[in-house]
């Protein structure tokens, strides 16, 4: 099954933060999947800032008492660095190098290519 995504917003606010817990519960009890994307791709144009780490801190605990989990897709290297910093270990989705074929793909060789 595909895990539901949950897009977060381009300016986070605390505010925000009851509702964004909500509706990730609600993707993880509907789809049952146990894992939800959130999407950061989208996060304010400026640096991430302590609001987006108590927004992720508390969206992994949501998804942890309901015994899920999150990931994170898009994280800037701003963003990703902060939470590094402050020691938040969130997973974050894994996407596929840019030189890495991809899967059941077989480069060509011709048959007069020396063996390497």
């Amino acid at each position: 099954m595909t895990p539901a995504v949950l897009v977060l917003p381009g300016r986070v606010s605390r505010e925000e933060t009851p509702r964004l817990c909500d509706e990730l519960r609600g993707l993880l009890e509907r789809t049952g999947t146990g894992v939800v994307i959130c999407d950061a791709g989208g996060l304010g144009p400026g640096p991430p800032g302590l609001e987006t780490v108590e927004l992720l801190a508390r969206l992994q605990l949501t998804a942890r008492r309901a015994g899920g989990l999150i990931r994170l897709r898009a994280p800037g290297p701003a963003l990703r660095a902060l939470l590094d910093l402050v020691g938040l270990p969130i997973e974050v989705e894994r996407q596929p190098e840019k030189r890495e074929p991809p899967l059941g793909v077989e480069e060509a060789v011709e048959s007069g290519d020396p063996a390497g």
